[in-house]
């Protein structure tokens, strides 16, 4: 782009969108559009609505303040657009290079890399360049402070599923998106016209029947969230979570935009497909959240990382595997509750519950006690 001489008015307008955005596809982005920084009243009125009908399950992100999420114009003085885009996350599938283990447990495809880091990084290449021209610029990805799928869909890069996800025009749901939103004058787009037609496949997709209508999700079953939740992981759905560590892929899975026209990109390193169950139980604070750093982990706090791994055994292990047997056995008699309690339920999963026989009668903590009055059946293929 060509440099903004000494005095000369601030650029805007078609001709300088169309270098913005030719800058903005040569870093990456699959998909850019503008949207105006005017209130979201519809998506915030959406918002409340979710709260009221209890469908949120103590999120917080932009739940937590829906006037303030709906609002991007109060985040820079003087808004008058923001840029949004998409990053791709379809990665090739690589061989991976991980060791083989023996209780894998999955991780969402969004989560394989650090995917909103990049992300973050291409829009600052945007939002330097506006800075560059006079333009106050801020660069907003994954933040509680603007809902950034209404951002797509004003800019133009596709519609909301069913599922809840924005599909991105003729290239499905697996984008992480941001913004950059700038003093900038730039033309706003056209709204896609493009919908889900009569296609359902994700509702019935959806291991738990989070979405409880085309595009409404319920917090209070949706895999993702529960893992993510600090405290017990809600009873009824252990046994759908089977071997997920982080996040659930399967309303997206099922879509056919996405399944056919995902845009495929390559990581750099390797990717994070996976993670050894037994690690997580056994691998020191340090180790483990160096090990997922870029993941919402509440008050980064490995306790729930190897609560959701507790989990995972009880639907996974192998009951005769000696070290499955120790780290339960190590994790019933641990000092904090949360552990305990999910340490008793995937050893009742797992038919051992001699390792727990002496606890029975004898507990104060309500937590555990509350687990030994509802021990789960054997696990059906034992």
């Amino acid at each position: 782009m060509r440099r903004r001489r000494h005095n000369e008015p601030l650029r805007g307008g078609p001709e300088y969108w169309q270098e913005l955005q030719h800058l903005a596809l040569s870093t990456g982005l699959q998909a850019v559009g503008v949207a105006p920084v005017s209130e979201m009243l519809h998506t915030r009125e959406q918002l409340r609505h979710r709260i009221e009908q209890k469908l949120v399950n103590g999120m917080q992100f932009t739940f937590r303040n829906p006037e303030r999420s709906t609002t991007p114009s109060n985040i820079v003085h003087g808004a008058q657009s923001m840029i949004v885009a998409a990053l791709s996350y379809a990665a090739l599938d690589a061989v991976d290079t991980l060791d083989a283990v023996d209780y894998p447990a999955q991780v969402a495809r969004y989560a394989w890399a650090d995917y909103q880091q990049v992300l973050k990084d291409k829009l600052t290449v945007i939002s330097n360049q506006l800075r560059h021209d006079g333009h106050a610029a801020v660069v907003l990805a994954d933040d509680n402070a603007l809902v950034d799928r209404e951002a797509a869909k004003r800019a133009g890069l596709g519609w909301y599923g069913k599922n809840a996800n924005i599909l991105v025009e003729g290239s499905g749901s697996f984008f992480v998106l941001g913004s950059v939103i700038t003093t900038a004058n730039l033309p706003f787009a056209t709204e896609s016209t493009a919908s889900c037609g009569a296609c359902v496949r994700c509702l019935p997709a959806c291991p738990t029947g989070a979405i409880v209508e085309p595009g409404v999700v319920d917090a209070n079953k949706c895999l993702s969230w529960l893992l993510q939740k600090p405290g017990v992981f809600d009873r009824q759905y252990r046994v759908a979570l089977k071997d997920r560590i982080y996040g659930c892929d399967d309303c997206q899975t099922v879509c056919p935009p996405t399944l056919r026209k995902s845009v495929p990109v390559k990581i750099t390193g390797t990717p994070l497909r996976h993670i050894d169950a037994l690690w997580i139980l056994d691998a020191s604070d340090e180790e483990l959240m160096k090990r997922c750093d870029p993941w919402y982990v509440h008050q980064r706090n490995p306790l729930w990382l190897r609560r959701n791994a507790l989990v995972i055994l009880g639907n996974i292990a192998r009951p005769s595997d000696e070290r499955v047997v120790s780290a339960l056995r190590a994790n019933i008699g641990a000092q904090d509750s949360i552990l305990r309690a999910h340490a008793i339920w995937a050893a009742a999963r797992l038919g051992l519950t001699s390792l727990f026989a002496h606890l029975e009668n004898t507990v104060q903590d309500e937590m555990v006690r509350d687990e030994l009055e509802n021990l789960p059946t054997l696990r059906g293929d034992l």
